[in-house]
């Protein structure tokens, strides 16, 4: 499993905004530059973001992108599900109907859970605790 390249750049976005004080708003453009994405990329990352709830825009002299909760109140798998959507490491992972070979599967049981690990680990991650762990 390989989470998408506008999941990654959704991520360091994130981190970046997340850095910031709260009273603080980052420019589209400041950002693509220092996290090296693509303007239009990050536009639609942005979109996406803000329909999910996890950032703030506003336009104008003032405007600018900023985190819509604080950064210990947001999970790396909330930006990772609001691009990308739900994880999954094998289509039988949602449904034991989509496995071949039904319940007699010895590698469903795995996949389920480590998936669930997976989930687990990334839904307790914060950006703080990112953050926390660089200084």
């Amino acid at each position: 499993m390989q989470i998408t390249r506008q999941a990654d750049y959704a991520l360091r976005a994130m981190l970046y905004l997340a850095r910031m004080s709260d009273e603080q708003k980052a420019a589209t453009s400041q950002i693509a530059e220092e996290k090296r994405i693509p303007p239009s990329f990050l536009a639609k990352i942005v979109s996406q973001l803000s329909i999910a709830g996890l950032i703030h825009t506003s336009r104008g002299a003032r405007g600018g992108v900023s985190l819509a909760r604080p950064a210990n109140e947001i999970s790396v798998l909330e930006v990772i599900e609001a691009i990308d959507g739900p994880i999954a490491l094998n289509a039988c992972t949602f449904s034991q109907a989509d496995c071949p070979f039904g319940p007699e599967c010895p590698l469903r049981p795995l996949w389920c859970e480590s998936q669930d690990e997976l989930i687990d680990r990334l839904r307790h991650t914060t950006f703080q605790q990112l953050i926390d762990k660089q200084k």
